[in-house]
């Protein structure tokens, strides 16, 4: 069965590292999977959108659609985007159809105290203008599929409890079920750094 699971939260909450662990636990289970990440479909299909409500929403929908192109084909999509008002992703639920969402729950001072990059510091300080959770509102979901409290466990224990679900939810079959291969993290890297090469992906 294909699906899309959108992963939901602040940033910093770990939206990216645990789809990036579930999207490669899919594959290597030889499901048919694709990884979309919000900050790599802003760069190559959303340059001309600012972080406005409206911008923000048709990013948004921008991802949501080509999600559903890829759940109607039989691809399962593990989106990572932030994905703040939850009319936008409503409406994606309604589009998708097979649509679950995992709200990355974080309490915002502990966010604030981890800040690798900086980013609510500077958005604190007004550096950084309409940033979620700080000078925009971030509207948390109200049911969630699967909520994680990054805050409280290990994203292996985070992950690993998400997969558990979709396994529950009889979206994917268990491990003894599939044909596992070795696709590992570095395979995932090698593909991601050629997308880069060509300008279509972070490096």
């Amino acid at each position: 069965m294909s699906f899309t699971l959108w992963f939901t939260g602040l940033s910093g909450s770990g939206k990216s590292t645990l789809s990036s662990l579930v999207y490669l636990e899919l594959k290597r289970r030889s499901l048919a999977a694709e990884w979309i990440d919000g900050d790599i479909i802003r760069a190559n299909f959303s340059q001309e959108l600012g972080f406005s409500k409206r911008d923000r929403d048709i990013n948004v929908r921008r991802i949501g659609f080509v999600s559903h192109l890829l759940t109607k084909n039989r691809v399962i999509s593990v989106v990572a985007a932030i994905a703040p008002y939850a009319e936008a992703r409503q409406n994606n639920r309604q589009l998708i159809g097979t649509y679950l969402e995992v709200f990355c729950a974080c309490p915002l001072e502990v966010l604030e105290a981890r800040d690798v990059k900086g980013l609510y510091a500077r958005a604190r300080a007004g550096q950084v203008a309409n940033f979620t959770g700080i000078s925009d509102p971030y509207e948390e979901p109200t049911a969630p599929e699967i909520v994680v409290h990054t805050d409280q466990e290990t994203p292996d224990a985070s992950a690993g409890r998400i997969v558990a679900e979709l396994e529950r939810r009889g979206v994917v079959p268990p491990a003894s079920a599939c044909i596992l291969c070795d696709y590992t993290e570095e395979d995932e890297r090698l593909v991601r750094e050629g997308l880069a090469s060509m300008g279509y992906a972070k490096r």
